[in-house]
């Protein structure tokens, strides 16, 4: 009897917790803990690409967007240029200048350019009202900072020969209240185009995004995300103090925006805007440690592709030979 009672007792099941409580313990749960574990657990969930919960979409997919954001960008550029009824020599040489500087048109060729100008002229020639207009810009360019390189596109053809005229200038205000740009971005953006700088100046990146940026570009050279590169962007966004500020969602909008911006502008494209965004050295320096940080991580030994990325980056940083073997030591 004795032995069938502890049988019984083994088999016996314990009573559930009622789930209204579980949730409740697992929700204070969360909240106490560090803001970076958090980030960190938010992270690391196993998904194909191994980052986050977002999955890359098809290349397909996303040269359509490329295609509709650059198709935007020159509309807002040709509206700037037939604004007062007239395209001027300098508004044209303008804008061929802006093409070429912008990473957003990397690889474009002469004869996809010529396209891309007659279909903005074509559909704006259809479009009678500007409202309509705004909205198929708002459509094509969702990202505000997208929104903000189509207003200094517009900028920098209507101030081509310093002198823009009114109708114009009434462009321009359309373009800012209907794309939401603030006093102070515009402010800057004239300013920017009158001292004859690149509007990389004026656009900027956030410099935890250009950190990030780096570590994609070096984790994803053999056309894939490796675990062991996953975890070390994961582990760096988490802990690494030029991180400190960033949390989850914004860490994850960095991860896939530089994927996104990866396949859609090339690197040629993307080491042109960290070159701009990253002025000073030590910034230069750091960026290049997070990126040997997370290849070498990745792999014993980086791969010939990984090793070219990692060259690239420290022909466009400047960097001393000395500078790249202390960074890949201090790992």
């Amino acid at each position: 009897m004795r032995s069938k009672k502890t049988a019984a007792n083994k088999s016996a099941k314990k009573p559930a917790r009622p789930k209204a409580k579980v949730k409740a313990v697992k929700a204070k749960a969360v909240t106490a803990r560090p803001a970076r574990k958090v980030a960190a657990k938010a992270l690391a969930r196993p998904r194909p690409v191994g980052v986050a919960t977002w999955e890359p979409p098809p290349l397909d997919a996303l040269h359509k967007v490329r295609s509709e954001r650059n198709g935007a960008l020159f509309d807002a550029m040709v509206l700037a240029a037939v604004a007062d009824g007239e395209v001027s020599e300098l508004e044209k040489q303008a804008l061929f200048a802006r093409v070429v500087e912008r990473p957003e048109f990397e690889g474009m060729r002469g004869e996809d350019l010529t396209a891309l100008i007659e279909s903005s002229i074509y559909r704006l020639s259809h479009t009678r009202q500007m409202d309509a207009v705004l909205e198929s810009l708002r459509r094509r360019l969702p990202e505000h900072r997208e929104r903000l390189v189509a207003f200094g596109l517009a900028s920098a053809i209507a101030l081509a020969d310093q002198s823009a005229s009114r109708e114009e200038l009434g462009l321009l205000k359309k373009l800012q209240l209907g794309l939401g740009i603030s006093e102070e971005e515009v402010a800057k953006v004239f300013e920017t185009i009158e001292e004859g700088h690149s509007l990389a100046e004026a656009l900027g990146e956030p410099k935890e995004r250009l950190f990030a940026e780096v570590m994609v570009l070096a984790s994803t050279a053999d056309g894939k995300l490796e675990q062991a590169g996953a975890d070390a962007m994961v582990e760096t966004l988490a802990g690494d103090p030029v991180f400190g500020e960033v949390d989850a969602p914004t860490a994850q909008a960095y991860l896939r925006d530089a994927y996104k911006n990866l396949l859609l502008e090339g690197m040629g494209g993307r080491l042109s805007v960290l070159a701009a965004g990253l002025t000073t050295h030590r910034q230069r320096l750091k960026a290049f440690s997070l990126a040997a940080r997370v290849a070498d991580a990745a792999q014993d030994v980086p791969s010939k592709r990984t090793r070219h990325v990692l060259e690239l980056l420290q022909a466009t940083f400047g960097l001393a030979d000395d500078e790249v073997a202390r960074a890949h030591l201090s790992n």
